[in-house]
């Protein structure tokens, strides 16, 4: 068995086809509530588990951040789906992949920043300068937090793949 050590980050697939698609449309494909015909209990189950899920995240937002909720609720399930499917064995779970980490993260942490920006404009640079800090060096102090803004989600998203690929490799 001729095994590469770093085959775990291509892309899984089969005959050709990226099974990432795949593995995320097939629940969907398999729990398709049709509303004329009475479920069974899988599909009642999984209906009540949206409801709940969908309600119980839109009465904690605000109407302004309900907007946000179908992004997020999908979001959410889409890597819930995708970290459930990696426990099958033989399977690799598509969020260890740190291109798909960054192109899920990216996105939204842009998102919120221009959005902080846009309504909160000064509420979101104060938080570029920690209280207390000495009048020289406040100049500085925004530069390391500017640094830092733009860092966080490399960051978080490179921590997040390798625990997610040590986790498989142990």
């Amino acid at each position: 068995m001729n095994m590469n050590m770093f085959e775990q980050f291509l892309s899984p697939e089969l005959l050709l086809i990226p099974t990432f698609p795949l593995s995320i449309l097939m629940p969907c494909i398999l729990i398709h509530h049709k509303p004329k015909l009475l479920g069974n209990r899988m599909t009642t189950a999984t209906v009540k588990l949206l409801k709940m899920f969908l309600f119980n995240m839109m009465s904690q937002l605000t109407p302004k951040g309900q907007k946000w909720s179908p992004l997020l609720a999908g979001l959410i399930l889409m890597i819930l789906l995708s970290n459930l499917l990696s426990l099958l064995p033989y399977t690799f779970t598509p969020t260890s992949q740190l291109s798909t980490n960054m192109a899920l993260a990216l996105p939204l942490w842009l998102a919120t920043i221009i959005m902080g920006m846009k309504d909160k404009f000064s509420a979101t640079l104060a938080h570029l300068l920690p209280e207390g800090s000495p009048t020289p060096l406040i100049p500085l102090m925004i530069l390391i937090e500017t640094a830092s803004q733009l860092m966080r989600p490399i960051a978080l998203g490179v921590r997040l793949t390798a625990n997610i690929t040590a986790g498989h490799l142990l």
